[in-house]
């Protein structure tokens, strides 16, 4: 079954007193297109989690993001206490030699010195935290390929209604058809009797009435039409893979309706093509959404 574009997947994994977020987003695209925003804990991973989405998604434009929530006290930067006693020994000396009154507030103005909060432990990452961080990445790209799934499903059943009612609408031509052509045949004798009002040859008449009335037939484009309706069924039923292939399908369809409805000089069988003209739109609206 076809399988949509568009999708999301979520999943959070606890390691080492953290919680490591995976979130991975698709929309519709010609081409597969990967944006990543990845904590700098894990850039080194960075083509590792792009070929996990490769493998996965094919097509789509893909924003995925991989970012670490820490608990309060991990996520507190650590004031520097060797720094600030370095400053408050060198205040005390500049004090002596300068002979300045010290400072009435020294909480205020030692924490305002440079790099006193600054934090300066490196990150390294551990395989174990790796495997725990991967694992979060496979389950958000599963989750979006179940949802590119259950949005397939969905359009399948749209695709389906759509050409069940290009189908019903086609049938219903078929009246107007048989009513068109004895009323094209009467209107040219009514014409020609008020117009030239004498003897003509009936039989050449009647050969060139049926040339006319061919050129006006839709049975081949009405004949092509199921063809290719019977094809984009069939098309969905292959998996997923299939969007640009339905695309065609679907241009196919448009060129056999608009055909007919050149052909149709008659009200209420081009009422019919406008109907089917706009189910067809509907169905290339959607048929993008197609992976």
């Amino acid at each position: 079954m076809i399988q949509s574009m568009t999708g999301y997947g979520k999943c959070v994994v606890e390691y080492n007193g953290k919680k490591i977020h995976a979130e991975v987003k698709s929309l519709n695209s010609k081409a597969l297109d990967i944006t990543t925003r990845i904590a700098p804990v894990y850039r080194e991973k960075e083509m590792e989690i792009r070929q996990v989405i490769q493998k996965q998604l094919e097509r789509g434009k893909v924003d995925f993001v991989l970012w670490v929530e820490k608990d309060t006290a991990s996520a507190a930067t650590p004031i520097n206490m060797a720094l600030m006693r370095l400053y408050k020994e060198q205040i005390e000396q500049m004090q002596q030699e300068l002979g300045l009154p010290a400072p009435e507030d020294w909480y205020g103005a030692l924490l305002r010195l440079p790099d006193v909060f600054t934090h300066t432990e490196v990150e390294e990452l551990s395989e174990e935290e790796w495997a725990m961080a991967g694992k979060a990445v496979e389950t958000a790209v599963g989750e979006l390929v179940a949802f590119r799934k259950q949005e397939g499903l969905t359009l399948s059943k749209k695709f389906q209604e759509k050409i069940d009612n290009i189908k019903a609408l086609l049938t219903s031509i078929e009246p107007f058809e048989k009513e068109r052509t004895a009323k094209i045949r009467q209107r040219i004798l009514d014409a020609l009797e008020q117009t030239i009002g004498v003897d003509y040859d009936k039989t050449r008449l009647e050969q060139e009435m049926i040339y006319y009335i061919e050129k006006l037939d839709i049975s081949e484009e009405k004949q092509r039409l199921t063809n290719h309706l019977h094809y984009f069924i069939e098309t969905m039923k292959e998996g997923h893979g299939q969007g640009k292939k339905l695309g065609f399908i679907a241009q196919e369809m448009g060129r056999e309706i608009n055909t007919t409805g050149s052909k149709s000089n008659q009200a209420e069988m081009q009422n019919i093509v406008v109907k089917m003209k706009d189910e067809l739109e509907q169905i290339k609206e959607q048929v993008l959404n197609v992976m």
